[in-house]
């Protein structure tokens, strides 16, 4: 039986993590699973709310380094996850995506000599001016087994010079997540409550560091919001983080001056799925929304100069529309008025709800390879 230790810091973690526990739970002869949250992500309703849509067991450890500068908070999870590890001694160390979580738990596990495996390996926006690009560079060179969402991940890694034997190709754990519980999703009042119909609305996210912390690029993303509110409401869970630069900023005026433009708290997994998943449009600088859209057929305008997840732009559904004013007003009537019919939705290979069984097969495999 494999002892493997599940790092957990941020809540799209929590979407990656969910599937692998579940599918280790069903294989319990072979897996003994615990659940590390870091607590990166410190806000206790929020973290709440994630581990019971997505039927996540409590932590088995909860770090609580909250927030922080990125060299602070990285060397605060290491600092609190070491002596961890040493009590434990796990087989296997599964570390999922780009946070800070991501590299310090994959850093402290390699200087112990315990293997690790980077879920959603491999993926590049080639702008090392993101933390996550860094991140996610950094946590492949450690790491024992990359564990890749899409093709054009085994490339990179290839190009970089990492050996085949470490890399395994088995598709995107997200959608694992998003299969189980769109039904679930389903039985959500949220469309009720904000007294939306389906198909009427568009959903916007906003969060990254690039977007929201410097003025001038915050007021071109709300000056393009303004115009495409005209067409149709907009639904805007804010984040905490976002909420905090919009006080700091001094745009709480201009954003309450958007008549359309309806900021409301942030939701849960399940709720935020059917709000997703009925909108007519989405707009969203994150990268897990956009492979959502991407399975669920949804039109979606990424609000960033490039994406680590070129497949998603491939398949049709992501054109890339920065934060330009007139790129993104340009974007939304294509995205809006040339849906793509159900027939031409085309989902990449191996987004197929079957991800976590194809991770847990690869860890057995290197395990049996190196004798553990």
């Amino acid at each position: 039986m494999l002892k493997v230790m599940n790092i957990a810091g941020a809540r799209p973690n929590f979407m990656k993590i969910a599937p692998i526990v579940a599918a280790m739970k069903r294989r319990a002869s072979e897996f003994q699973p615990l659940v590390v949250h870091t607590g990166q992500h410190y806000d206790e309703a929020m973290s709440e709310a994630f581990f019971r849509d997505l039927d996540l067991p409590r932590p088995d450890v909860y770090l609580g380094v909250g927030s922080g500068t990125h060299a602070a908070q990285t060397a605060a999870v290491m600092q609190a996850f070491e002596p961890v590890v040493i009590k434990e001694k796990p087989d296997w160390a599964v570390v999922v995506g780009d946070v800070n979580s991501t590299l310090a738990g994959a850093i402290v596990c390699a200087k112990l000599h315990i293997k690790v495996a980077h879920v959603e390996a491999g993926l590049r926006s080639r702008d090392r001016s993101m933390p996550e690009e860094i991140n996610r560079l950094l946590t492949d060179q450690v790491a024992d087994l990359l564990l890749t969402p899409s093709r054009d991940g085994d490339a990179n890694l290839r190009a970089e010079g990492i050996p085949e034997a470490r890399v395994r190709f088995v598709g995107n754990v997200m959608i694992d997540s998003l299969m189980t519980q769109l039904d679930r999703a389903r039985q959500s009042s949220v469309l009720k409550t904000l007294e939306l119909q389906e198909k009427s609305y568009a959903v916007l996210t906003l969060h990254r560091p690039s977007n929201v912390d410097e003025q001038t690029a915050f007021i071109r993303i709300l000056d393009a919001l303004e115009l495409i509110s005209e067409r149709l409401p907009i639904v805007f869970p804010a984040h905490p983080r976002t909420r905090k630069m919009i006080d700091e900023l001094g745009l709480g005026p201009r954003v309450q001056s958007i008549k359309d433009l309806r900021v409301v708290d942030p939701i849960g997994y399940l709720d935020f799925l059917r709000l997703e998943s009925c909108a007519r449009l989405v707009l969203t600088d994150s990268g897990g929304i956009q492979e959502e859209t991407t399975v669920l057929g949804i039109p979606c305008i990424p609000r960033r100069e490039n994406t680590e997840r070129p497949i998603t732009v491939e398949m049709g559904t992501n054109p890339i529309a920065g934060t330009d004013t007139n790129q993104i007003v340009a974007a939304a009537p294509r995205a809006l008025d040339n849906p793509l019919p159900d027939s031409n939705v085309r989902i990449p290979e191996f987004w197929d709800g079957r991800t976590a069984d194809r991770i847990l097969d690869a860890l057995i495999e290197c395990s049996s390879d190196r004798g553990v």
